[in-house]
């Protein structure tokens, strides 16, 4: 069963595996946790061990206050003109990403290198998504500082390195305004999308008013514009809207035409519009480029769909070939929903899927937020070079049908999918276990992280 999805600019395809019998585990007392992992994971460890892996559901809060203006709190990056190029993705996204850094670090990313060396295989001029620069971010292709490839020369030189590691990324559901204004608060600034009738600040619009910097759609058009939330008021009136609102409310919003639009290139969007925190990203896990020396990847154009068994419960892994000693440290994967609870393994020496069969996994976590993480193992493990090794990862996402995140080769971007650097399992049971390229035509979303050993 295939069924379209929508996420950002991109149509995803989703696939669900139906395969009978896929059991679900409900997580509510410590108790009861433990026996859901001693019959559905791994039933040959005793009670006592099993307790390791019981999941900590800690969740992130925050005293939110009335208003927020992060100009006002020195965490702003530089408003800047995306001139008459399709790149507001591109601008909305790096301009969250330095707001992240912000205020210990003030840095400016090169847009041109995020158009031109993502993975996609798309122009410059063919516009873009959230997902293409999470793509690019999370697969250490960039960000290269604005200096060393400058906008809008129509050239971007080959060999530049990304200047900081993007290791965690967070994607707040459609219209959790908590969740957003949380991120901001805490984190950085949220891209989010709008649907604009105008495209340049000289231009009449029905939606904007120029007298008081706000914009309230509330049709059925599809978003056609990014933007960066960068702070709230809760008490913004209604009134100032050209349209009016229902409701008092806006984001303040940072854009992407300059100065000369809205408040010096901000504006309020009204909680009220139909697309504004719709589709959102920031990102918050921000490292140097040293972090880690070696990244295992196969999925360059990243979480462009989803596959599973129609439940809320998977377990997949990636096999890579270990390019050096080293040791493994981490896992990078995506919770393609809130409340997401995880289990890690790692079997080295692999030669076979089965193999897998009864993986016993060693760590567990939570994750609160949909969005791509970077997972520590609690325990590094060494491998040798040319040694074949599985990174196991069981996944369950609450009211999901397809949890794991995958690149797949659909018809929009197939052609950037190349299915031969990979090879991924799935399974339904931690028994049963299929080749993920050959039968779903997709990578898996599921990299690993290592350091070189002296």
């Amino acid at each position: 069963m295939r069924k379209l999805l929508r996420r950002g600019f991109l149509i995803l395809v989703v696939t669900a595996l139906c395969a009978a019998g896929a059991e679900k585990y409900m997580h509510r007392t410590e108790e009861e946790d433990v026996r859901a992992v001693m019959k559905f994971v791994i039933p040959k460890k005793t009670e006592q061990e099993i307790r390791l892996l019981a999941v900590d559901r800690t969740k992130e809060e925050a005293e939110l206050p009335v208003v927020f203006d992060y100009r006002k709190e020195g965490r702003a990056s530089g408003v800047r003109d995306q001139s008459l190029f399709e790149t507001c993705w591109a601008f909305a996204s790096l301009s969250a990403l330095e707001t992240a850094l912000l205020p210990q670090e003030s840095l400016d990313f090169s847009r041109d290198h995020l158009s031109y060396h993502n993975s996609f295989d798309m122009e410059p001029d063919e516009g873009g998504s959230y997902i293409m620069s999470v793509a690019y971010l999370t697969a250490w292709q960039g960000p290269v500082l604005e200096e060393d490839d400058p906008y809008g020369d129509h050239i971007s030189p080959e060999g530049l390195e990304a200047v900081k590691h993007v290791q965690e990324v967070r994607m707040p559901a459609d219209k959790d305004y908590q969740a957003i204004k949380q991120t901001v608060y805490l984190h950085g600034g949220v891209e989010s999308s709008l649907y604009v009738d105008f495209s340049d600040p000289r231009e009449k619009s029905e939606y904007f008013n120029r007298e008081n910097y706000s914009y309230c759609y509330e049709g059925a058009e599809q978003p056609n514009h990014d933007v960066v939330i960068i702070g709230w008021d809760d008490d913004y009136p209604a009134d100032n809207f050209n349209t009016g609102a229902p409701g008092n409310g806006a984001f303040i919003c940072q854009n992407s035409w300059g100065t000369a639009f809205g408040d010096g290139g901000v504006f309020y969007v009204s909680y009220y519009d139909t697309n504004i925190g719709k589709y959102n990203v920031a990102f918050i896990g921000v490292e140097p480029a040293d972090n880690y020396d070696v990244l295992y990847q196969s999925d360059l154009c990243g979480w462009c769909g989803q596959v599973g068994y129609n439940s809320d419960k998977a377990a997949f892994a990636n096999v890579y070939t270990a390019t050096g000693e080293q040791q493994i440290r981490a896992f990078g994967f995506y919770a393609t929903g809130g409340d997401t609870e995880y289990r890690l393994a790692v079997r080295t020496n692999f030669t076979d899927k089965e193999e897998l069969s009864g993986i016993e996994y060693v760590q567990s976590g939570y994750l609160q937020y949909p969005g791509f993480y970077t997972i520590e193992l609690e325990e590094p493990v060494t491998v040798r070079e040319g040694e074949r090794f599985a990174a196991v990862v069981e996944i369950m996402t609450p009211e999901a049908v397809c949890p794991i995140a995958v690149e797949y080769a659909s018809e929009e971007i197939g052609r950037a999918v190349y299915l031969g650097d990979g090879e991924g399992y799935i399974s339904a049971d931690n028994r049963h276990w299929e080749h993920v390229e050959q039968e779903q035509s997709s990578n898996l979303c599921l990299k690993v992280y290592g350091d070189i050993m002296d």
